[in-house]
C-alpha cells in the first residue's frame, strides 16, 4: 500500500468533499480515503498494483475539482 495526498484547488462547501471522498474510494485499487475540507486535501492508501494516481487523479478531475499538488 501507498499513501498519498493531493492538494485540491479551494472546496466551496462540505458536500464537495463528501463528493470527492466517495468518489475516490470507489475507485478500484484504493483501500482508503479522506478529504481534509479545511485544507482542500485528499489524503488516500492505495494498491500500486492496481490503480496509479494519475487515475486517481482524473476521477478527481472529471467531478470538476481540480488537483493542484500532489505529496
Amino acid at each position: 500500500m501507498t499513501d498519498k495526498t493531493f492538494q485540491l484547488e479551494t472546496l466551496a462547501c462540505p458536500a464537495c468533499a463528501a463528493k470527492v471522498e466517495s468518489a475516490v474510494k470507489k475507485t478500484k485499487g484504493v483501500k482508503e480515503a479522506e478529504v481534509l475540507f479545511n485544507s482542500s486535501r485528499v489524503k488516500f492508501s492505495f494498491d500500486e498494483s492496481i490503480v496509479d494516481t494519475e487515475t486517481i487523479k482524473n476521477r478527481i478531475e472529471t467531478l470538476g475539482y481540480k488537483v493542484i499538488g500532489e505529496k
